[in-house]
């Protein structure tokens, strides 16, 4: 099982995780989350990531989420990347990380491109014609 990660400003990567947790029904295992506050210095948060990687890789890889392409925590996700291994993807939402979570026993690569539809695919512009169908039976 392929571990994730979510390295993410604040709070918003236990969110996402307890948001993710209802809507699968219990807390997924191998998942856990760094959150970056202002405080924080990348120097120190860096081996904390690490060691979260190490601790979340059974030998199928990890797949590691940041909020915002470009800032810190991205930067940190930066430093961990290993092809093949750790990969990442930057605009974690909620439909990415459910989707990730459902595919998460594919190769590393399959589930990437799964998350990465699932946060395209997630981004919908509700209109009454999208809510017919969403609420259709």
């Amino acid at each position: 099982m392929i571990g994730i990660l979510i390295v993410a400003h604040g709070t918003l990567g236990e969110s996402l995780i307890h948001c993710a947790s209802h809507v699968m029904g219990s807390r997924p295992p191998n998942l856990m989350q760094l959150g970056v506050t202002v405080h924080d210095d990348p120097a120190t948060i860096l081996p904390q990531a690490l060691e979260l990687v190490n601790q979340l890789d059974s030998g199928d890889g990890v797949l590691i989420f940041s909020d915002i392409y470009g800032a810190t925590p991205c930067n940190i996700i930066c430093r961990l990347l290993n092809p093949g291994k750790v990969e990442g993807i930057a605009g974690v939402n909620l439909p990415m990380l459910v989707r990730a979570l459902t595919y998460r026993d594919e190769p590393l690569a399959k589930l990437t491109e799964k998350a990465l539809s699932g946060g395209h695919e997630g981004i919908i512009n509700v209109t009454m014609e999208a809510c017919n169908v969403a609420t259709r039976d």
